[in-house]
């Protein structure tokens, strides 16, 4: 088995919430200096912490959606001041190094929902509940 198929351990997966709750302070707290980070609102979804604890991928997504680039580029050099900021709130041996990517679960969960909505989908699933109410009347 790969090694990028294990799933985390409860340790990592507690490391990641911490760390997620403190970059979502932060960025709340609004003390960047960068002008692609100065009044967005900015969600942390996620944030995947390696086994040995030492990278982090944020998983981040403009609150309202749009364009993260601007974003990523702005967290990107803001990157050496989150790590600070991290090490004053997060007891850990080493702050993480940390990665950041853009969330696209959203725009995945909207291409479902769509699909779902549309006619065809619509049609199949109306002739399946049809089909289960007539087998339920016992007559």
């Amino acid at each position: 088995m790969p090694r990028g198929d294990k799933a985390p351990t409860q340790r990592q997966l507690r490391v990641g919430e911490e760390l997620r709750h403190a970059i979502a302070n932060v960025i709340e707290r609004g003390e960047f200096r960068d002008p692609d980070l100065q009044g967005r609102p900015i969600t942390v979804t996620e944030v995947r912490v390696s086994p040995d604890l030492r990278n982090a991928t944020v998983f981040v997504v403009p609150l309202g959606g749009g364009d993260s680039t601007p974003i990523l580029a702005g967290l990107k050099r803001a990157k050496s001041f989150l790590r600070h900021e991290i090490s004053r709130s997060v007891q850990l041996r080493a702050v993480p190094d940390l990665a950041f990517q853009p969330d696209t679960s959203f725009d995945e969960a909207s291409r479902i929902e769509d699909i779902l909505r549309s006619p065809v989908v619509r049609r199949d699933i109306g002739l399946e509940d049809d089909f289960q109410t007539d087998g339920d009347d016992g007559e």
